[in-house]
């Protein structure tokens, strides 16, 4: 008998994604400090892709303890730029300078989805994707954050390619849904494997 699907995220886009593609779920927003918990594994030295791993990990298991019969969906996504990790800009001056960072660059994307059954994770995915930002000229990045903020205050890098971000780019090389937040082809799959969604 399939389980009830629980979404671990407050992402809207991810609901979107789930909600387009006919899967019945409820979403849960996990109570974690990504931050903190985000610093003390940079201070470790971790890879990039264990961070967006055990951050998904957690936000599933959160949920998971305390919906114990549910299957539990927890998604992280980290922007990782040689090593170097970017988080959500807090205002517009750090959007700024993340971009600035980031351009004329490549940088990678890499979307990491848990799922649990109640506190138990019995599947994992990264997806990965990598993007090369074109050599736009400041005065493009000006008007660009006047129009997109604060709606991109909720991106890491701070850019949203299902809008007006598309537009900083010169070229990218992966799973689009990775992408987005969620790899959603790879979730679907292994849902229709489980008996939980139709085949």
């Amino acid at each position: 008998m399939a389980q009830d699907i629980i979404l671990a995220s407050g992402s809207a886009i991810r609901r979107q994604l789930l909600e387009n593609a006919g899967v019945s779920f409820a979403v849960q927003k996990p109570r974690v400090d990504e931050q903190s918990f985000k610093a003390a594994m940079i201070a470790e030295q971790a890879k990039p892709r264990d961070i967006a791993d055990a951050l998904a990990e957690m936000k599933a298991k959160r949920i998971g303890t305390k919906m114990p019969r549910s299957l539990v969906i927890g998604c992280d996504q980290v922007l990782d730029q040689d090593g170097n990790i970017m988080s959500k800009p807090e205002n517009v001056v750090e959007a700024k300078n993340q971009l600035l960072a980031l351009r004329g660059k490549k940088h990678s994307l890499l979307s990491a989805v848990v799922i649990c059954d109640g506190p138990t994770p019995i599947w994992r995915h990264i997806g990965q994707a990598r993007l090369h930002m074109r050599a736009f000229s400041d005065s493009f990045l000006t008007d660009y954050l006047d129009r997109n903020w604060p709606t991109v205050q909720s991106s890491a890098g701070a850019y949203q390619l299902e809008g007006e971000g598309i537009r900083l780019f010169s070229k990218i090389e992966g799973d689009y849904f990775s992408i987005l937040g969620l790899p959603l082809l790879e979730v679907l799959m292994y849902l229709t494997r489980r008996g939980d969604l139709k085949q």
